[in-house]
């Protein structure tokens, strides 16, 4: 999602790699063996101006909680340090002996001083073992916009490091029942600033993002004017905030997602009898069945490249996951364990399907690489775990779960080691999609 960078600039720039780093120093999307070790002294403030301090303070701590969310970080305690106060932003002021000493890895210096009306914020990041650095610049913001300007640093010294853009300007999706109704939520990557998007008061569900970010797609519960239930397809767009019918054909018009260049969508529909996976045209509204058989099938998903849809079927009689060509040709079943397979999703390079699985007396979360080898379990013994969708950098898996009793949104790492709690007060909420970058 392109972030609201307001009346924020950059000034100048010392050292800019390209869009993605000539050289990776940290993986993402992948198991770790160890956090990478960070310094982050403290700001060198221009003339010790008190008016700085909490501008200052508000920074440090959001770049910090940003570049430890990612789980790819350990940063190391300002009792360790043994530099002086007085040493430099430059490699020329300080000596990178004091940092190789207490076993740093990646050092973070920064500055900050007033220009004008503006504050001027320096940043160089290090390459510690390198004795080189790595990144440089200076950015002229407002003093009442750190947030935008720490996700601003933070997100460049991720892409320096990975070769991947953060996803700290992204946002999470979700369907929530803090009204009593079940209606579309919204809220940061964090889990911060979350906002109602629909206002149906029925049972709103299944999100979906468009590639673009511009607009979601979500299925509703309605009645026509004989009071006969429908479950239809609408489109919503974030710059109207209204919501438009795509698919009201009788009976399931749900389940639905785009595909990677925004021109087509696949979902689940049933008005010719059994729930199949068609391909509906966004423009003229017309559909292409992909899939016939005797069970049923659901939650279609597309791999990256367009090329493939896994999606979830009972004609094996218990339902598991398979894989199809986007045409419907070369179904290939990739699951045969659990009772109740359900709800799978690509990661970003294409490589793996996570998805939910029943084996039991709840659902837990399962990684397998497409071919159907390699299965890994994600959860086990924390409540019934659904609904999993990829983060857009392939680091983290989005999920809902009711493990402290009401069901929230958390996130695991896609090497399972570590997870967090996203909602907070806004009911029981499930189905969450992260955005695309």
């Amino acid at each position: 999602m392109v972030p609201k960078i307001l009346g924020l600039l950059v000034l100048w720039i010392w050292f800019l790699p390209p869009l993605l780093a000539d050289r990776i120093y940290i993986s993402v999307g992948q198991a770790r063996i160890k956090k990478s070790v960070v310094a982050f002294p403290d700001t060198k403030i221009q003339d010790n101006q008190e008016k700085l301090v909490s501008f200052v303070r508000a920074l440090k701590d959001t770049i910090t909680n940003d570049l430890q969310y990612t789980n790819l970080f350990t940063f190391q305690s300002p009792a360790a340090f043994i530099e002086k106060p007085d040493a430099g932003l430059t490699l020329d002021l300080f000596r990178m002996t004091d940092w190789t000493t207490i076993g740093t890895e990646f050092l973070i210096k920064t500055g900050v001083s007033v220009s004008g009306d503006n504050v001027a914020y320096e940043m160089r990041l290090f390459d510690v073992l390198g004795t080189k650095q790595i990144l440089g610049k200076r950015y002229i913001a407002k003093l009442n916009e750190p947030h935008v300007l720490a996700h601003t640093v933070a997100n460049e010294i991720v892409v320096a490091l990975t070769g991947k853009p953060s996803v700290f300007f992204t946002k999470i999706t979700m369907v929530c029942d803090k009204t009593s109704f079940k209606e579309i939520w919204l809220m940061d990557f964090d889990g911060a600033n979350p906002k109602q998007l629909t206002h149906h008061r029925t049972l709103a569900f299944a999100p979906a993002w468009k590639p673009d970010n511009k607009k979601l797609l979500f299925s509703l519960y309605t009645k026509n004017s004989k009071n006969i239930k429908n479950i239809d397809l609408y489109e919503y767009e974030f710059s109207s905030q209204r919501s438009k019918l795509l698919s009201n054909r009788k009976g399931i018009n749900s389940g639905a997602s785009y595909s990677p260049d925004g021109n087509r969508i696949t979902l689940t529909m049933s008005f010719l009898g059994n729930p199949e996976i068609f391909l509906l045209n966004p423009n003229n509204l017309e559909v292409t069945r992909l899939t016939k058989t005797l069970g049923f099938d659901v939650d279609p998903a597309w791999a990256p490249d367009a090329k493939k849809l896994a999606f979830v079927s009972t004609r094996s009689n218990q339902p598991m996951v398979y894989t199809m060509d986007a045409d419907g040709s070369n179904v290939t079943r990739i699951t045969f364990a659990g009772h109740y397979n359900a709800t799978p999703s690509f990661s970003p390079d294409g490589k793996k399907i996570v998805f939910a699985s029943d084996a039991g007396s709840r659902f837990d979360l399962f990684l397998i690489n497409t071919d159907g080898t390699g299965l890994e379990r994600l959860t086990k013994y924390e409540g019934s775990n659904e609904d999993p969708h990829f983060s857009p950098d392939g680091n983290f898996i989005v999920f809902s779960s009711n493990r402290t009793g009401q069901k929230n949104i958390y996130i695991i790492s896609v090497d399972g080691t570590y997870t967090r709690r996203m909602t907070y007060g806004l009911g029981n909420c499930v189905a969450p999609k992260w955005s695309y970058f």
